[in-house]
C-alpha cells in the first residue's frame, strides 16, 4: 500500500492507495505549529493507524509547502514552524523504521496529475498551480524534477516579461513580492493578483469568486478583467513554455475552478510562442484536494 500526506500550516492529511492507485482510505489531524516532537508523533500515528487497518507496513510519501530538504538535510518550510529547520525525513526514517520520501507540496499535486490513467501518455507534464500564490512542478517519464535545489516548478517567481508591459503599460506597478524581488509573476496571477487587477484597474475591492460571479451574469467589466488576466497569463506562461516545452498543462488552484481558463489559455498562446511550436494539451487538474495525497503517495512509484 501507498501512503500519501500532505502536510499543510493546518492539517495533516493522509490517504492511502492500492497498487492500482485507488484511494482506499483518508483522514486528517490539525498539524501542530509549535511542537517538534508532537510534530513527529502527529505523522506517526497516522502511518500506525494504517498499517493496523490495512495490515501492512505501507510506503510513506510526503509533499510539504517549502523545501523537502535543504543542504544540511532540513526541512524548509515557513508555515510550518514546528518542523522547519529540522531534519524531518531522517527523523521519520528512523521513527517509522522504512523510507521516507518528501517532495514539494506543488511537485506532488504535479506527480498526482502525471499519474493519471488519461495523462500517463504524456512523456512531460507540467503541473501550474494558480491559487494563494502560484507555483507547480514537472514530471518527466513519471518522475519529478527537483533540480539542484529543490525549486524547480517555482514558476510564481519569474518576473514580468516585456510583453506583459507592452500589454499593461509600461508604467504598471511592480509590486514587491514576499521572496523580496519585484514584478514577480505571482503578485498578478494569483487569485490574490486576480483581485488586485480588479482594483488597480475599477478602484473597486473584490474577492476572485466576487468577479466570476459578476462574469456569469455578463457584466462588461468582469468580462473584460478576464481577457485581461488571461491575455496577461498567456504571455508569463509563453515564456515558460519556450523553455519547458511540455505536453500536458494541467491546472490545479482555486482560479482552475473556473471553467473558461483553459480553453481562453489555449486561444492565445500561439502569439506567443515561437512559430514552430506547437500549444500543449492545457487541462484543469483532475484530482483536485486530493492532488496532494496522491502525489505524494506516488513519490515510491517513481523508482
Amino acid at each position: 500500500m501507498y501512503y500519501g500526506l500532505d502536510i499543510g500550516g493546518t492539517k495533516i492529511a493522509l490517504g492511502v492507495f492500492d497498487g492500482e492507485r485507488r484511494l482506499q482510505w483518508q483522514t486528517r489531524v490539525p498539524t501542530p505549529r509549535d511542537d517538534y516532537e508532537a510534530f513527529l508523533e502527529a505523522v506517526c500515528g497516522l502511518v500506525a493507524q494504517a498499517d493496523r487497518r490495512f495490515g501492512v507496513h505501507g510506503s510513506v510519501g510526503i509533499g510539504v509547502p517549502g523545501i523537502p530538504e535543504t543542504a544540511d538535510g532540513t526541512l524548509y518550510a515557513a508555515n510550518l514552524p514546528a518542523a522547519s529547520g529540522r531534519p524531518l525525513r531522517a527523523d521519520l526514517c528512523a521513527r517509522l523504521e522504512r523510507e521516507v520520501r518528501l517532495d514539494n507540496d506543488a511537485t506532488c499535486f504535479a506527480l498526482s496529475e502525471a499519474w493519471d490513467d488519461e495523462f500517463r501518455q504524456y512523456p512531460l507534464v507540467m503541473g501550474l498551480i494558480l491559487g494563494t500564490g502560484v507555483g507547480g512542478g514537472l514530471v518527466l517519464n513519471g518522475r519529478p524534477v527537483a533540480g539542484r535545489s529543490s525549486v524547480t516548478g517555482e514558476f510564481g517567481h519569474t518576473r514580468l516579461p516585456v510583453d506583459a508591459l507592452t500589454l499593461m503599460g509600461f508604467d504598471f506597478p511592480l509590486r514587491r513580492c514576499g521572496c523580496g524581488q519585484l514584478g514577480c509573476i505571482e503578485n498578478y496571477l494569483s487569485g490574490g493578483g486576480f483581485a488586485w487587477l480588479w482594483q488597480h484597474d475599477y478602484h473597486q475591492p473584490l474577492q476572485a469568486r466576487e468577479i466570476f460571479a459578476r462574469w456569469e451574469q455578463g457584466d462588461k467589466k468582469a468580462r473584460a478583467h478576464v481577457e485581461r488576466y488571461l491575455d496577461l497569463l498567456a504571455v508569463c506562461l509563453g515564456n515558460i513554455l519556450t523553455i519547458v516545452g511540455p505536453d500536458l498543462v494541467a491546472i490545479g488552484g482555486g482560479l482552475s475552478n473556473f471553467a473558461p481558463l483553459a480553453a481562453g489559455l489555449s486561444e492565445r498562446l500561439p502569439r506567443y510562442l515561437l512559430p514552430a511550436a506547437r500549444v500543449p494539451r492545457i487541462e484543469r487538474a483532475r484530482h483536485g484536494d486530493a492532488g496532494g495525497m496522491r502525489g505524494a503517495a506516488f513519490l515510491h512509484l517513481t523508482d
